[in-house]
């Protein structure tokens, strides 16, 4: 048989394959738009702008509808009402975690974030009680907080050496160490001087991954799993990155094994390798050096970019509405003053800087369309059937940007989170963490660490933009992932 006619027959099969597989489950899942073969709806998807694109479809199909990424079927949750329906009514039916490929090459399935079935609740029962025995949520690690905040305000001093108007500095890496010191305290009692190359390196591997995994490239990898394997580009420097930072925390991890002392637990590594020489080595353990390597990895990524981006696109904000931060400084003055750290006590008598904080987690929104999830059985949700396995999309933007519960969902204000009386005013559309089963683990650490870093800088300096502050650009380079802010110089002009 010629070649040619060989590789025809053999496509037309493929395609026809692929039209079946995406046809016989249609009647029972929820409406999209009819998909291509081979590659789905991905061309109905803008790979730069994917909130966007969802919140385009569900105006045609509603708050549930379908999409085919590839060859097999997503479902898509807009909406309030329906991620609060399928996460928190049907929290268990929709509590494993969903493909992400390019992770997943360096994880394996282990660790906390993509993890499923009861190794995830195994480590993630372990990890909140550890984080819970380590002071998570009690006073000395808001001592902690407090004291790296202190660190972090003399490290902005130093940009003001030069001369006493400021010195204009990209604060990347200065509020990227902050919150990574916090989480290596925890992991392996530890801080390092912020100009520390071995600290530096550690943070740049963190920083570049997260701008990688947020790019449209990935997006792409992520639904053809198929191109990891086969084509060059920069997920192949994730996979580095990722390998380089499991292989930094493995050597943490040797040197905790020597010397270890199972009657006083130092840290997180240790409370894991007492717990694994707990188990019963007769049956197979979840608390393997490999999934330990990993966890950690995870709590890095998640404990420091996350936070260090928020805080980035705080103060770019606060740039761009200098009358917010006028009165945030006026609060930290009346409430603080000058000559003690802020608390998170004092977070009670500060409405306006608490509103200011909850509505920078709002507007920038900062995981657009969450962690995939999927179903962990067959389940029928809202009159359609969702076959075990399907994975499911969360649009988190769909919540923290609905103009019924925000009345100006695309301008930053922090009376979107006051009442008339300028008391704070909680919302249930507040999920930057998600929620759920699969809810961030660290949530209570980063809201501290977001009040107590952004209240110590204020307190201590003035933000100098180098431009007007009309034109500031505000908008993300990237919002695959995560919505990542613009770079942009600043000067810290001490008060």
């Amino acid at each position: 048989m010629d070649l040619t006619v060989a590789l025809v027959i053999g496509l037309s099969c493929l395609l026809l394959l692929s039209l079946w597989r995406q046809n016989s489950g249609r009647g029972k899942l929820p409406p999209g738009p009819t998909p291509l073969p081979i590659i789905g709806n991905f061309l109905q998807i803008d790979v730069k702008d994917i909130r966007q694109s969802l919140t385009n479809l569900s105006k045609v199909y509603g708050p549930v509808f379908t999409l085919y990424l590839g060859t097999q079927p997503t479902v898509v949750l807009h909406g309030y009402e329906a991620v609060k329906e399928a996460l928190i009514d049907h929290g268990e039916e929709f509590s494993a975690r969903g493909r992400f490929p390019v992770v997943e090459k360096v994880n394996k399935g282990f660790g906390i974030s993509l993890s499923n079935g009861s190794r995830w609740k195994e480590i993630r029962r372990f990890t909140l009680m550890t984080l819970r025995n380590l002071g998570m949520g009690k006073r000395n690690i808001e001592d902690r907080v407090q004291e790296e905040a202190q660190c972090l305000v003399e490290e902005l001093r130093k940009t003001n050496v030069s001369n006493s108007s400021g010195s204009p500095c990209d604060p990347t890496y200065i509020l990227g160490c902050a919150p990574c010191n916090v989480i290596c305290s925890i992991i392996f009692q530890k801080r390092f001087d912020y100009n520390d190359q071995e600290f530096l390196n550690l943070m740049e591997k963190l920083n570049e991954t997260m701008k990688i995994l947020s790019s449209p490239w990935i997006q792409v990898c992520n639904n053809f799993p198929a191109l990891i394997d086969y084509c060059p580009g920069s997920h192949n420097r994730v996979i580095k990155n990722m390998a380089y930072v499991q292989s930094y925390l493995m050597e943490k991890i040797k040197e905790h094994q020597k010397s270890l002392d199972a009657t006083n637990p130092r840290d997180f590594i240790d409370y894991y390798l007492i717990k694994g020489k707990q188990e019963n080595h007769s049956q197979p353990s979840e608390f393997t050096l490999e999934n330990l390597s990993i966890t950690v990895n995870d709590l890095f990524g998640a404990g420091t970019e996350t936070t260090s981006t928020t805080l980035r696109y705080a103060l770019l904000l606060l740039l761009k509405h200098p009358h917010v931060t006028a009165k945030v400084q006026e609060e930290i003055d009346r409430v603080v003053g000058r000559h003690r750290s802020p608390c998170m006590q004092d977070r009670s008598s500060m409405p306006y800087t608490d509103a200011m904080v909850h509505e920078v987690q709002r507007y920038i929104d900062l995981i657009p369309t969450n962690l995939p999830h999927a179903v962990t059985s067959d389940i029928k949700f809202r009159n359609y059937l969702i076959p075990k396995g399907t994975t499911v999309l969360t649009s988190l933007s769909s919540i923290l940007k609905d103009s019924k519960e925000f009345s100006d969902p695309e301008t930053f204000d922090p009376a979107h989170f006051l009442d008339e009386k300028g008391n704070f005013k909680k919302s249930d559309y507040f999920m930057p963490f998600s929620t759920g089963k699969r809810m961030c683990a660290g949530e209570g650490l980063a809201r501290m660490e977001l009040f107590l870093f952004l209240t110590t800088i204020l307190q201590n300096f003035k933000l100098k933009s180098l431009i007007h502050p009309k034109d500031i650009d505000i908008t993300p380079v990237y919002s695959g992932f995560a919505s990542l802010p613009p770079t942009y110089q600043l000067c810290f002009i001490p008060v």
